[in-house]
């Protein structure tokens, strides 16, 4: 029998955070870590970002992100080209959610936080608390940001633990629809800081 051998890139490729990437390899860019923070920003060639036409897709991830104020949205906005943070964007939010005592759960397209040709921020996780223990984690998508031709689609999924004990997993999609390049992403909280956490860019070969 033919002994089959794989090489540390092939490994890496192939196991690399699962669905997420099952095809291509991650290279690590840049982390952030939130210390009052009043946004977390990652602008193309700035403090070593990257988030240009290196990758056709780019993976952002949330760890133990905490707001200093409870029952607040942590948000999503992006950058074409100028100074401020207003692409025009399409978006949807879906979220299935469920308290700890078990007895009350949801599940649904939540029309109150989606956009429609908006240039305000896209809502990632709904009501976040800020009990010590409260916090929440997930991913980003950013596919082709540096397209001149296409909208810029983006994909999040969010694990949120809410102000009134709820767990929500919050799925929301959408596409910036500008002809020019987004070069930049910031994260915000609704309303106050970002008391701490982690998030991390990386690009996707």
């Amino acid at each position: 029998m033919a002994l089959v051998k794989l090489n540390n890139r092939g490994v890496r490729s192939a196991t690399t955070f699962g669905s997420i990437s099952a095809l291509g390899e991650m290279r690590f860019i840049k982390k952030q870590t939130a210390s009052s923070s009043a946004t977390i920003d990652f602008v193309d060639g700035t403090s070593d970002v990257v988030l240009d036409d290196t990758y056709k897709e780019y993976l952002f991830t949330f760890n133990n992100i905490h707001p200093a104020t409870d029952n607040v949205k942590f948000t999503v906005n992006f950058r074409d080209g100028g100074s401020a943070y207003d692409a025009t964007k399409t978006s949807t939010y879906f979220r299935a959610r469920h308290d700890e005592s078990g007895s009350v759960t949801g599940l649904g397209y939540d029309g109150g936080e989606d956009l429609a040709q908006g240039t305000g921020v896209h809502t990632l996780c709904a009501s976040t608390g800020n009990d010590n223990d409260q916090c929440l984690a997930g991913t980003l998508r950013l596919f082709n940001p540096s397209s001149t031709t296409f909208v810029k689609h983006f994909i999040a999924d969010m694990s949120d633990y809410r102000q009134n004990d709820y767990n929500a997993r919050e799925m929301t999609a959408g596409y910036c629809n500008v002809t020019a390049a987004i070069d930049g992403v910031q994260f915000a909280m609704s309303s106050d800081e970002i008391d701490a956490g982690d998030i991390c860019l990386y690009g996707i070969n």
